[in-house]
């Protein structure tokens, strides 16, 4: 069974529960309610505080702040959570803070990178294979799908929901939601299209694409509006589940869409 290693000047409560095959860096303190599963490995000066829930082989750079309590005045010291998913890497001086009794817990999914600085805030819901560039800034209740890109210094709305497989370019603000596959900037934030380089990578089918396309057009590029749009896309264009979890994510949006 493989060890851990732990350097001598790191603090490790009593309380934590630790793996197997854990590296913990200088400096690093981990505090009681912390389970870290096998694998983790947690880089110097890094605090994972009260309630963090670390998968496996998961990447704790230097300087990152796990799992503090939440940035809102109605937090009222309830025990709450952050979970971080298998395989998850996150950079130097990522801040992430745990739940509050609206959800429980901060969930992060697997194989995510959450780069340089970028801060996840209380009851953010993240799917797997998300990227979060240098500086993105999550408020709190966000929800993100599974393979949305951030680029860096982006900063969202609380309680928007950004859909899977979203791109946002670098340097723009997010105030309202972000449909399944778009991609997305500008001052004011409007989508831009398919994210069409994107769905190829990762290997949708051409008639797939062509269905989102044909729904995009008329959403983002008739005249009608958004009522108007959903009706003639029902009407007009193949229900592939694609096209059906957009017209979901829609009917589910509680900010409105990014148009």
């Amino acid at each position: 069974m493989s060890t851990n290693i732990i350097h001598p000047t790191a603090i490790v409560a009593a309380g934590a529960s630790l793996g197997v095959g854990i590296e913990i860096g200088a400096h690093a303190i981990i505090e009681d309610n912390v389970n870290i599963d096998d694998g983790c490995r947690i880089g110097s000066n890094v605090l994972i505080a009260d309630g963090a829930r670390l998968g496996k082989n998961v990447k704790v750079h230097h300087g990152a702040v796990l799992a503090t309590i939440p940035q809102d005045l109605k937090f009222g010291g309830e025990p709450s959570l952050l979970r971080v998913g298998n395989n998850t890497t996150i950079r130097e001086y990522v801040t992430m803070n745990r739940g509050t009794k609206e959800r429980g817990e901060t969930t992060v999914g697997s194989d995510c990178l959450l780069m340089a600085y970028s801060h996840v805030a209380h009851d953010c819901v993240i799917g797997d294979h998300v990227i979060l560039a240098n500086s993105v800034n999550l408020a709190g209740h966000i929800e993100i799908g599974d393979y949305a890109i951030l680029g860096g210094l982006v900063p969202v709305h609380q309680f928007v929901k950004i859909g899977r497989h979203v791109m946002i370019g670098g340097g723009f603000r997010v105030p309202m939601d972000i449909c399944p596959y778009a991609m997305c900037g500008g001052y004011p934030m409007k989508v831009m299209g398919l994210n069409i380089v994107g769905l190829r990578r990762r290997g949708f089918a051409q008639e797939t694409l062509d269905g989102l396309d044909k729904a995009f057009r008329i959403l983002f590029r008739s005249k009608l509006n958004t009522t108007q749009a959903v009706e003639k896309i029902k009407a007009e264009v193949e229900l592939i589940p694609e096209v059906q979890e957009i017209l979901d994510f829609i009917a589910a949006s509680e900010r409105g869409i990014c148009k």
